[in-house]
């Protein structure tokens, strides 16, 4: 068996320290299904750190394929603009009659329409006139911080300040409105380790079922 050189585990030994050094930096929670124990992905996390500066506002894109929306949920700071292409080959009618971004983009399919500012806190419900089972969910933050739990429930939060904030958790089936969130009742930590489980209230969507014709399309489309 091949002895490793001295310098190159050196090296290796150096980049584990650095790693497992930042990693105990970092805030990581985890959120799961109460009911389950499984981990709950899209689940939108916010941290409110006092004296921090507003975030910075960008510009996002929320697009549309397979008769579906492109991620399901974002999560975006206040004052940001958000484009939604058409990348389908039928018509969609994107709407949302949520208070915190009511707008109403009509039939379109090539042409993109103009960017919707999004200047309100809140939870934006999309759906689309054509077809029913589309939905989608956009958590407009003024929160310090903001991030959506990834597929193994969990969010990393590297650069939280020293002290303790304020932890609130979103998830698109808390309640039937949308707009509920679960309060932390205590503060989380720069280096804190928590799990947080929601009782859903809602049932998942059924994914929706294509047509024959429509199957075929999508397969030789991938082909």
């Amino acid at each position: 068996m091949p002895r490793v050189p001295h310098v190159l585990l050196s090296i290796l030994v150096l980049a584990t320290v650095t790693l497992n050094s930042l990693d105990a930096k970092a805030a990581r929670i985890t959120v799961i299904d109460a009911a389950t124990g499984q981990p709950l992905p899209d689940a939108v996390v916010e941290v409110d750190v006092a004296d921090t500066p507003p975030a910075d506002t960008a510009s996002f894109e929320i697009f549309q394929r397979d008769a579906a929306f492109h991620p399901h949920v974002s999560a975006v700071p206040v004052g940001s603009r958000i484009s939604f292409p058409n990348r389908d080959t039928t018509r969609h009618h994107v709407y949302s009659f949520s208070p915190t971004g009511v707008f109403d983009l009509n039939l379109y399919r090539q042409d993109t329409p103009p960017p919707v500012h999004f200047d309100r806190a809140g939870v934006a419900v999309l759906g689309c006139n054509i077809h029913d089972h589309m939905q989608a969910f956009i958590v407009v933050s003024d929160a310090d911080y903001q991030a959506i739990a990834d597929e193994s429930g969990q969010v990393r939060l590297t650069d939280l300040p020293p002290g303790e904030h304020r932890l609130r958790v979103w998830h698109p089936r808390l309640d039937e409105t949308h707009q509920q969130w679960w309060q932390a009742p205590t503060p989380i930590t720069a280096d804190d380790r928590r799990s947080v489980s929601l009782s859903l209230a809602v049932s998942p969507r059924p994914a929706p079922k294509h047509s024959s014709l429509q199957q075929r399309f999508n397969r030789a489309l991938s082909q």
